[in-house]
């Protein structure tokens, strides 16, 4: 592991991502090394989960550095839980494929070390689906 291997872990976020092709394309992988390198989130994990058309299912631990991701080794592979991994795989279509990314989100972690620092901390916390957002704020124009 990296110098990470002593601190603790920030927050944890799991995103389930429809893909659509059998792995992870040139374009998300240049994605998630763009916002590495900004410093905004660390991949802990990537799992990929194919599910055949006659149902059988194939886990794959997705090797982000040999895929071109500068600086994209995963820092705790083997983070998504086999639960997560079922969950999904029942949920997939035949002929589906999936994949469980578990990023690290770094400007959290070092918020909440900070409030920690001083007696405070984040006491909850809501995702609000994109989709969501742009609806509400269409709904103002």
């Amino acid at each position: 592991m990296t110098e990470y291997a002593t601190a603790p872990l920030g927050p944890v976020e799991l995103m389930v991502v429809s893909l659509a092709q059998a792995g992870p394309s040139p374009a998300v992988i240049e994605a998630l090394s763009a916002q590495v390198q900004a410093g905004t989130v660390r991949v802990l994990d990537f799992v990929v989960v194919d599910k055949s058309d006659s149902g059988d299912v194939e886990v794959t631990e997705v090797e982000l550095d040999a895929l071109g991701g500068a600086a994209l080794d995963l820092a705790v592979p083997g983070l998504t839980g086999d639960e997560d991994i079922a969950i999904l795989a029942e949920t997939l279509p035949p002929g589906g494929t999936a994949a469980i990314v578990a990023l690290e989100l770094v400007w959290a972690r070092d918020l909440g070390a900070r409030l920690a620092a001083e007696g405070s901390e984040v006491v909850a916390s809501e995702r609000i689906p994109s989709s969501v957002v742009n609806e509400i704020a269409a709904m103002d124009d």
